[in-house]
């Protein structure tokens, strides 16, 4: 397994596979690795030909109060992992070269960003889709793996990736959980072990929502309201937001229409977790 830490040592490689008519996946991740992670690569494995992994915790999708100094980082661990997991190459840039002296431009997805995670975390998605289109283009991938627990992300970089005419298929990848339903995400760590205990009420609630649905319950405000309460009862839990809106636009509805997108997110202490169910 090759390591790159330079861009331009990427794009050569890329090239080189790209010349030889071999497909080339990509899967953006922020390190410290889990078995979510490793479902993206199991499946650029299934349908590319080379598969870079890129590990940047990128600083400009962090806000000033946000955990970037203190996200969790382990990169000879994620080393490890990724060549167990099949992965041709790790790309791990340090910030300087991602976002050089000078830099002045960012990718902003106009609505879908303000909205859900955007309305506590205003300039996340900004971050996003800026290191998501740099390592596009920085790894000329032909296709992009993305978890569904972030829905949302995926949403968005659907839409830069439309708007932009960029040359890539995003493929969302089904969230892999814990045994309890708990998402898998490298912040669990953070949790201590009586909010880990309670944490899995949040999917449990998602999870009745989503019966109440195949049941025939229509009304939204009904279906939010239930996860509300349950989430509600759970002692160590304090809710940012729940919202069930339209999968594509991300807006509001008053009544199920598919496909939609149940999601919310809930802090357990100072860990703020995200969880969704799509409706479709």
């Amino acid at each position: 397994m090759k390591i790159a830490k330079l861009p331009e040592e990427i794009q050569q490689l890329s090239t080189d596979w790209h010349e030889q008519g071999l497909t080339v996946g990509l899967v953006p991740t922020m390190g410290y690795l889990h078995e979510g992670h490793l479902s993206l690569v199991e499946a650029a494995v299934r349908e590319c030909d080379k598969v870079l992994m890129s590990i940047f915790v990128n600083p400009t999708q962090f806000g000033p109060k946000e955990d970037f100094a203190t996200y969790p980082r382990d990169i000879l661990r994620d080393l490890r992992l990724a060549y167990g997991a099949g992965v041709d190459c790790v790309f791990n840039p340090e910030p300087k070269d991602m976002y050089p002296e000078g830099y002045a431009t960012y990718v902003k997805v106009e609505n879908l960003s303000q909205r859900l995670c955007g309305q506590s975390r205003p300039d996340h998605f900004r971050g996003v889709a800026t290191v998501v289109l740099k390592l596009f283009n920085i790894t000329g991938a032909d296709y992009g793996y993305f978890g569904q627990k972030d829905a949302q992300q995926v949403i968005v970089l659907q839409r830069m990736v439309r708007d932009l005419n960029i040359p890539i298929i995003i493929r969302r990848v089904p969230t892999v959980r814990e045994a309890d339903g708990l998402a898998k995400s490298s912040r669990n760590v953070y949790l201590s072990p009586q909010e880990r205990a309670q944490a899995p009420g949040f999917y449990a609630a998602l999870l009745e929502a989503k019966e109440l649905i195949d049941d025939g319950e229509t009304s939204v405000s009904r279906i939010t309201n239930l996860v509300r309460e349950r989430i509600e009862n759970i002692p160590l839990a304090r809710m940012d937001y729940i919202e069930l809106v339209d999968a594509q636009t991300l807006l509001p509805l008053e009544k199920i229409q598919k496909p939609a997108l149940l999601a919310g997110a809930v802090f357990f202490g100072k860990t703020r977790l995200i969880d969704n169910i799509f409706i479709e």
